[in-house]
């Protein structure tokens, strides 16, 4: 399937890390991140999620995307990653069997400072977003990613798993909304994914993303999944 590179930008997204809560509920989802500016649609089903959701289109509209860092945890609230997204509900429906159709707009990493004691079924941490303040810079203008060698991974890639992506879309994107996009839909290990989020910058991103197509390309591992 397409690669879908558009819809990354949200003219309500906060704008400094001043502006962003000191308390934010979390939502610890394996193979799933969220980068700043990126869009996250996102089917809510789980009571305790839909709690959380509920509570967070009354207030600030803001939720907490984070990897448990050990996915196949059985336990009911596993250990999770120290570096997460903050996201800002911009799409939001209800389906008529109760579940709750959503999109989350990227708005800035934080990483966890503590998990709060808390009445609510879901996870509530403090967030530090200091270390992350330059996702509020990073803007659309270039980054110094290298991309044509990254398109030519990734063809690489998607060709040794009969996917295909839309290249002129590729091609017009910015680096920041082509890598984040790429980040976010690429199916990846949930370790790479964190390796992903992670990354200093965009540019940085774009290597190690390279560098990790380009090892399962060599391995010829399709892990047969499809990019959405």
């Amino acid at each position: 399937m397409n690669a879908h590179l558009g819809g990354m930008t949200n003219p309500e997204r906060p704008d400094s890390p001043a502006s962003l809560p000191d308390r934010i509920p979390i939502f610890p989802l394996p193979g799933a991140i969220l980068l700043p500016g990126g869009r996250l649609p996102l089917n809510i089903f789980e009571p305790r999620y839909l709690a959380m959701t509920r509570d967070a289109m009354k207030d600030a509209r803001m939720i907490g995307m984070i990897q448990p860092s050990d996915p196949d945890s059985a336990e009911f609230e596993p250990p999770i990653f120290s570096t997460g997204c903050l996201g800002r509900i911009v799409e939001f429906s209800e389906t008529g069997d109760g579940r709750y159709l959503i999109a989350l707009s990227g708005v800035c990493r934080f990483r966890v400072v503590e998990e709060l004691s808390r009445d609510t079924p879901y996870r509530q941490v403090t967030p530090d977003y200091e270390p992350f303040k330059d996702d509020f810079v990073a803007g659309d203008g270039p980054q110094g990613v290298e991309r044509d060698n990254l398109l030519e991974v990734l063809q690489l890639f998607l060709e040794g798993r009969g996917m295909k992506a839309d290249w002129d879309a590729a091609r017009r994107a910015s680096d920041t909304v082509l890598v984040n996009s790429l980040s976010m839909v690429l199916p990846l290990t949930v370790a790479e994914k964190q390796a992903l989020l992670e990354a200093a910058t965009v540019a940085d991103r774009a290597d190690t993303m390279a560098a990790l197509m380009r090892m399962a390309t060599l391995e010829g591992d399709d892990g047969g999944q499809s990019v959405q």
